[in-house]
């Protein structure tokens, strides 16, 4: 069976590559930033013409009523982070626009409508923690109480997944209740780095694993601790570009960035890890196959009482 997926704040694509190499179908997706845009288009278009074909690439979430979505088993959301993080102040629900605070009810309301399978959420780790936790409650009220969802969550750093970068996020991972699963979702397992900084960059790095990368930003000296982007190679100081970065991210060699280095930088740092979803994504894949396979060996075993009596 062939799983769709939507990809709602979708960036430049890092939910969708994790999902098509677990073989999954991307069937609508969403990003309003133009530059994000162009560079998803560049790239997505190669591995799933079809979207862009039937014009389900949506530029505005508020632009579509939640009933004109595509029906799907599975909705990825990396959701706006600055009203959650440091970067956007902590505001949390209170933020005024609404399309940055208020779009976890833009989600809410989709998975209301739609009743996917499973929802993947995607945040940074200071949700957990925001108002002093009231944030994260509301959260979880929803999508357990309001939308009778069975939800796990976790903070996953990238490196947790084989990728040389700390990069915390909370992953969100739901299953609608009435599907009955016969176990407990469970994170997969910690692996061991697939490369490290040193094969990032071609040379002796100081670190094995690199920094979170950032949206942007000034630059800091490499002794400062705001600094981020900046390594000692072969001693001496080193200052990542968007190549080494996309290599930290997970995205393929043959991913490309149609805009400006200072987009692709900004872009990257807005983007997840993509082998770390990818192997959420693929537990996620088989546990909905357990209930799919639980199903039809009930069926099964009702047609032989059949054929028995």
């Amino acid at each position: 069976m062939d799983f769709k997926f939507i990809d709602l704040f979708a960036g430049i694509g890092g939910f969708h590559i994790a999902m098509h190499n677990v073989g999954a179908k991307c069937v609508f997706a969403s990003e309003i930033d133009k530059y994000a845009r162009i560079t998803y288009e560049h790239n997505i278009k190669k591995i799933s013409p079809e979207l862009f074909i039937n014009n389900k690439f949506n530029s505005n979430i508020l632009d579509i009523k939640a009933s004109d979505i595509p029906e799907h088993d599975i909705l990825c959301a990396g959701f706006p982070c600055q009203p959650f993080s440091q970067a956007g102040y902590k505001k949390g629900f209170n933020e005024d626009k609404q399309e940055r605070g208020n779009m976890f009810f833009v989600i809410r309301d989709i998975i209301k409508e739609k009743r996917p399978k499973a929802i993947f959420l995607e945040n940074v780790r200071h949700l957990q923690n925001h108002d002093e936790g009231r944030t994260f409650s509301i959260i979880k009220d929803i999508l357990e109480n309001e939308l009778n969802y069975n939800i796990e969550y976790k903070i996953v750093k990238a490196s947790d997944y084989g990728l040389p970068q700390h990069r915390p996020r909370i992953f969100i991972v739901g299953f609608r209740k009435e599907d009955k699963y016969p176990c407990k979702f469970e994170f997969p397992p910690k692996k061991d780095l697939i490369f490290n900084m040193s094969d990032v960059l071609g040379g002796v790095c100081n670190r094995e694993v690199g920094f979170t990368l950032r949206v942007g930003g000034r630059s800091s000296p490499i002794d400062d601790r705001r600094n981020w982007d900046s390594y000692l190679v072969n001693n001496k100081v080193y200052k990542i570009g968007s190549k080494d970065a996309k290599k930290m991210m997970g995205l393929p060699e043959n991913f490309e960035f149609p805009v400006s280095e200072t987009q692709s930088m900004k872009q990257l740092g807005n983007s997840v890890a993509v082998t770390a979803v990818e192997e959420v994504s693929k537990k996620i894949i088989k546990y909905l196959k357990t209930v799919n396979n639980q199903v039809s060996f009930e069926i099964n075993t009702e047609k032989l009482l059949i054929q028995l009596v």
